[in-house]
């Protein structure tokens, strides 16, 4: 058997188990889930181009789907010289290591960190890092506080004051104040994280809690009444309640919260990290702004549909995970 026929044959084993009508209508349902989203983005990609060639900046033309790709690759290739030049750097420094080591077995020798200049991937990963780290500490102050607001109508009437008066905070404002406060509390001679990634992180933390936190509340306190009385029937204690029904009922809505937070982190970290001039996104939109260059805003809107790409993935993630532990697996997840 030829290798064509071969595959021709494999190809048509993969369809073996399907009818006929099975196989229409599987076609059918992928292609009613793949046509219109691709449809809309290349009615998309034409109005854009039509419209970058008819508006004239200071800098030129609005970039087109062509140059902000073309932009892209750029970026991706300073990532890979950056890289490059930091192995040479290294590897220069193991062999003059080496080479002292050898003339006097007792030389202390160093390890210097390579230094220069963070390209737009490795901003990518500190606001990745950055969003994650304001996120799970929202999350760890957020779901027992909402869960305690659930449960007790006097907890939750003395805290709703202050959430209504900060939940409407903008990050912009709660910056300077993090700034100062992480100056002049964080102070050491070998810390273990950058204040800049602190600052940010807090940032994020103090915005985003609050989805979490009153959607938690929500889902606890709109718990079926009569659950809550098998709880008492049966006398459990309040851990084995809040583990065994409180949580199970109410996950629902926690992850609502929490998909929220997310994605309000997401958009303060890149305000800030703007604000700031802290290091991730939001630096590197903010540095070709104030470059200047003709192909400033090829990067800047790369940057722009990486943010939005990032954010959509990280929602994905938290409907996954919310799959995963949902305890009731029909309920339709959008």
């Amino acid at each position: 058997m030829s290798a064509n026929e071969a595959t021709v044959d494999s190809g048509l084993n993969t369809f073996k188990g399907f009818s006929f009508n099975e196989l229409r209508e599987l076609i059918s349902e992928k292609s009613s889930a793949l046509i219109p989203p691709m449809v809309a983005i290349f009615v998309f990609l034409i109005l854009w181009s039509v419209a970058s060639n008819n508006i004239v900046t200071s800098l030129g033309n609005v970039p087109g789907p062509v140059e902000v790709a073309q932009q892209f690759k750029v970026l991706v290739i300073e990532h890979q010289n950056e890289r490059e030049k930091a192995k040479a750097f290294y590897q220069r420094q193991e062999v003059r290591n080496v080479e002292k080591l050898a003339a006097n077995p007792n030389a202390e020798v160093k390890l210097r960190k390579y230094t220069g200049k963070p390209t737009f991937f490795d901003q990518i990963i500190t606001s990745l890092l950055t969003v994650f780290s304001g996120f799970a500490l929202a999350a760890i102050f957020a779901i027992p506080v909402g869960i305690l607001c659930g449960l007790s109508k006097s907890f939750y009437q003395a805290l709703n004051p202050l959430i209504q008066i900060f939940k409407p905070v903008s990050p912009l404002a709660w910056l300077p104040i993090v700034t100062m406060v992480v100056s002049a509390v964080y102070v050491s001679d070998d810390p273990m994280f950058e204040k800049a990634f602190i600052t940010s992180a807090i940032t994020v933390t103090l915005c985003s809690l609050w989805p979490t936190l009153i959607n938690t509340a929500v889902g606890v306190a709109s718990i079926d009444k009569d659950l809550l009385n098998v709880g008492k029937v049966l006398r459990l204690d309040w851990w084995t309640k809040v583990r065994k029904i409180v949580l199970p009922s109410a996950m629902p809505l926690i992850f609502t919260g929490l998909r929220l937070s997310l994605s309000v982190g997401w958009m303060v970290l890149i305000a800030a990290e703007m604000l700031a001039q802290n290091p991730g996104l939001g630096k590197f939109v903010w540095d070709e702004f104030q470059n200047g260059s003709s192909n400033s805003l090829g990067r800047i809107m790369v940057a722009v549909f990486v943010i939005g790409i990032i954010g959509f993935l990280l929602d994905r993630i938290m409907l996954i995970l919310q799959r995963r532990f949902s305890y009731d697996k029909s309920i339709e997840l959008r």
